[in-house]
């Protein structure tokens, strides 16, 4: 040590200053080495003491993330660049498992899975740092799942519910409208103290840029966390985001605050776990993915929960999605969401096709505890509704290879038809809850069934644009207390009639060109 300290004063003359009271301490450091590289994974060796889940230090400055541990070596994903590294080349461990940065500075910001901004904008300014991984919240710590959470959508709101603390599964082929319900989901809560985090999962940075602009244009973006792990990242990195998405969404609910998350979507994250799982020799099982794919989400979805008040009475409602192939819903993946969540939305491609959007196919579709948290005034309004819609499905199947048989068959066919043309909806246009429940009353009294069908539409609008003048004070205590009184119930109904009975307005005359 003296020798230390004689040698920099003999290099530096005002060492002896600087090193007044400095206490020089040997440090042990444990190097490893980098046995094979490539495709994203690693295996190293001569680091004994690392753990599951460790951070890992490459000669690169690239981290990995310890997956899988062997007598001698273990097997890590890489979280960054692959560039420059190669077989012998030093490795550290860092005793630390991945964290990142969670709190309020991360609302309105885009991010990686490793937490650092890629907007563009300042750095954060995080409240702490979490694992990425951490437990479930016990059974003891939750509470039931009794409050609605508005999707906006009529169709979804009406027939398949959401409850704060839920998990609802958005399942259907490829281009479909699925990432569309979830952006509507989080587009109708920018009236409310809804906290939103979208977690991009192996898209498209195309895609994910137009979700985002979405955001910023129509929802309240300050309310918002966006986790990108687009399909150019790192495989390690696109593993890790709904893990890193998760703990930033746990950090709002934990201050007792109401979390709205979306997996967007856990196919490319099995995908990719099936790879990197591959890739590091790991037995393969059904579909070759590894037996470990359903905890790999089962442990992920567990975390979203609705608090007890001894906790804080936060929520976290989770929107996983997941892709299905030629409508097969018995496949490995979907199969194992479904079994894990609480529900599922199905969207069907031939109603896509056809125009009818959202495509939700009511018959496949159902929420196992949505059904209540339905708001009072909608319950009122909605409850013979999936009755009737599923008697209108069954009957137009048989009419189709003849006429109808009857005035009463008809009758409920045009009935049926107006229901669905209800249903059809504009993306990133939200109904406000007295709006649907406007529309529900409607459909429930039968007014529109007069009405032409290709004028539904345009009542739609008209109610829209005019309920609010004729009965203000009823559409607002019907959103502030999601209930429907006897009294609001008949002056809403004349309202309706009234509306009715109004023609269009003309469209303006056009001059000569």
């Amino acid at each position: 040590m003296t020798n230390l300290r004689d040698e920099l004063a003999r290099w530096l003359p005002t060492a002896p200053a600087r090193l007044e009271g400095l206490e020089l301490q040997p440090r042990l450091q444990q190097v490893g080495r980098l046995e094979k590289v490539g495709d994203g994974v690693a295996v190293v060796s001569g680091l004994p003491e690392t753990r599951l889940d460790e951070l890992i230090v490459f000669a690169n400055g690239a981290r990995g993330l310890a997956v899988s541990l062997d007598a001698t070596t273990f097997g890590c994903f890489l979280l960054g660049a692959q560039a420059g590294l190669c077989a012998g080349s030093e490795v550290h461990g860092t005793g630390e498992v991945a964290r990142v940065p969670v709190g309020p500075g991360l609302l309105g910001r885009v991010v990686d899975p490793l937490g650092t901004p890629v907007d563009g904008g300042p750095p954060l300014e995080a409240a702490r740092w979490d694992p990425v991984d951490r437990a479930a919240p016990p059974i003891v710590d939750r509470d039931l799942v009794s409050q609605p959470l508005h999707s906006g959508l009529l169709v979804v709101d009406s027939l398949v519910p959401l409850g704060k603390g839920q998990r609802e599964l958005i399942v259907g082929d490829r281009k479909t409208g699925k990432t569309a319900i979830a952006v509507d989901t989080i587009v109708n809560q920018r009236d409310t103290e809804v906290i939103c985090v979208y977690a991009a999962i192996g898209q498209r940075e195309s895609s994910v840029a137009r979700v985002i602009d979405a955001l910023q244009e129509h929802a309240e973006f300050s309310r918002c966390v966006v986790v990108v792990g687009e399909a150019s990242a790192p495989p390690g990195a696109q593993w890790l985001t709904p893990y890193a998405a998760c703990t930033m969404a746990e950090f709002f609910r934990d201050q007792g605050q109401d979390v709205l998350l979306v997996f967007d979507d856990l196919t490319k994250h099995a995908d990719v776990h099936r790879q990197l799982s591959l890739l590091l020799r790991n037995p393969p099982g059904r579909e070759a993915y590894p037996g470990d794919v359903f905890y790999l989400h089962g442990r992920l979805l567990e975390r979203s929960a609705k608090l007890s008040q001894e906790r804080g009475g936060g929520s976290l409602t989770a929107l996983p999605i997941a892709e299905t192939q030629a409508g097969n819903l018995t496949a490995y993946i979907p199969t194992n969401l479904i079994s894990i969540t609480d529900g599922q939305i199905y969207l069907e491609p031939k109603l896509f096709y056809e125009g009818h959007k959202p495509a939700v196919d009511v018959g496949k579709s159902v929420s196992r505890v949505g059904g209540k948290t339905q708001s009072p005034a909608m319950r009122s309004v909605a409850d013979a509704l999936k009755l009737e819609y599923s008697q209108f499905l069954e009957l137009e199947t048989f009419t189709r290879f003849g006429g109808l048989s009857d005035e009463r068959t008809r009758k409920t066919i045009e009935h049926g038809r107006r229901i669905r043309a209800v249903f059809r909806q504009r993306q990133l246009e939200p109904l406000r809850l007295s709006e649907q429940v406007a529309l529900l009353l409607a459909l429930q009294e039968r007014l529109l069934d007069d009405v032409p069908l290709e004028e539904v539409h345009a009542f739609q609008e008209r109610l829209r644009a005019r309920l609010p003048g004729r009965c203000e004070r009823v559409l607002k205590k019907v959103d502030e207390t999601l209930a429907l009184d006897d009294d609001d119930r008949a002056r809403l109904l004349r309202a309706l009639r009234e509306l009715l009975s109004e023609p269009d307005p003309a469209p303006p005359e056009t001059g000569p060109a």
